[in-house]
């Protein structure tokens, strides 16, 4: 019964993806999760008792995974400076995973405040990742420039996922460019 129970609450995380990738939060239903996972309406609310626990599971279960990868990008770079591009590059070249979609749908919505506090936790962590790196290259504030670097990563993905007229490719050699001469300065 457990196993079942837990194969059905993947089933219905991924749905959630899907749906938040293809429509954004306004796709993300009980009713269009019930019918991607032929469960009863009423059997997803058996899983979770809001949209706003569907979406903390999902940050639960992916933040970690994104978080991961790029940590893997920044542990090969060579220097502190190469961390630095690799967390830029990596955070960029995940745009296009569902995962991540789904991510930046949640980020997005109109969440609780448990939610939206999980989310900043999560973010909070990546951030962490580069404020080493920054404070080797010398960097006074090293944690109020992690900060403003992700918010040049945040610019980016939001420009990619907008479908700008840059190819991703050019938003990418932008973000990491003003990122890589915003810490040296």
């Amino acid at each position: 019964m457990a196993e079942h129970r837990s194969m059905q609450r993947a089933a219905l995380l991924d749905a959630a993806r899907s749906l938040l990738s293809e429509g954004g939060t306004e796709a993300l239903t009980f009713p269009a999760l019930a019918e991607r996972t032929g469960l009863a309406r009423s059997s997803v609310y058996e899983y979770f008792r809001s949209r706003a626990a569907v979406v903390e599971e999902l940050c639960a279960v992916d933040f970690p995974v994104w978080a991961a990868e790029v940590s893997a990008a920044m542990a090969a770079a060579e220097d502190p400076e190469a961390r630095v591009e690799a967390y830029v590059r990596r955070q960029l070249a995940l745009v296009g995973d569902r995962r991540h979609r789904a991510v930046v749908a949640i980020s997005a919505s109109e969440l609780d405040a448990g939610a939206r506090e999980k989310i900043r936790a999560a973010h909070g962590g990546l951030v962490a990742m580069i404020v080493e790196a920054l404070g080797e290259m010398g960097h006074e504030q090293p944690r109020l420039a992690a900060m403003l670097v992700q918010g040049v990563v945040d610019a980016a993905v939001r420009r990619i996922e907008l479908g700008a007229a840059e190819k991703p490719s050019v938003i990418t050699e932008a973000a990491v460019s003003m990122a890589l001469r915003g810490v040296r300065g």
